[in-house]
């Protein structure tokens, strides 16, 4: 119990969480980029445009950001830099697609953009392939 009440933390308990957090995110996005995948020929013609380039390429980009860039993800391979798209994916889906609507329709989106942000920040941890070269 004492534990669970301490505000203390070790690199170890640190370098977990955040193996937890990238990969919850990863294989979230992961699935959610699959999808996109798969359903390229339907959806390319009704996604949002937000690149002004046409839907097609919007989606493009969209399914490199939260398909490939979760593979990256997941691995904690140049993490900090596979994250980018992930959170200009989730800023557009949040304020353009969703209205900025954080606890509504794009409550998800949310979550996905304050993990990205917090995997930005803090980095993917030493249990990753990142960790693992920077020794």
């Amino acid at each position: 119990m004492r534990r669970i009440l301490s505000t203390k933390y070790s690199s170890g308990a640190f370098n977990f969480a955040m193996l937890i957090l990238r990969l919850g995110l990863g294989v979230l996005m992961l699935s959610h980029g699959y999808s996109k995948l798969i359903h390229f020929g339907a959806m390319k013609g009704s996604f949002i445009n937000f690149t002004g380039l046409g839907s097609a390429l919007s989606l493009t980009l969209d399914i490199f950001a939260e398909f490939f860039c979760s593979i990256f993800l997941i691995l904690g391979l140049f993490s900090r830099v596979a994250v980018i798209p992930i959170l200009i994916a989730m800023s557009v889906a949040l304020f353009k697609a969703h209205h900025g609507d954080l606890f509504g329709a794009g409550e998800r989106a949310t979550i996905y953009l304050v993990c990205s942000i917090t995997i930005l920040f803090c980095g993917p941890g030493k249990i990753s392939v990142d960790g693992l070269i920077g020794k």
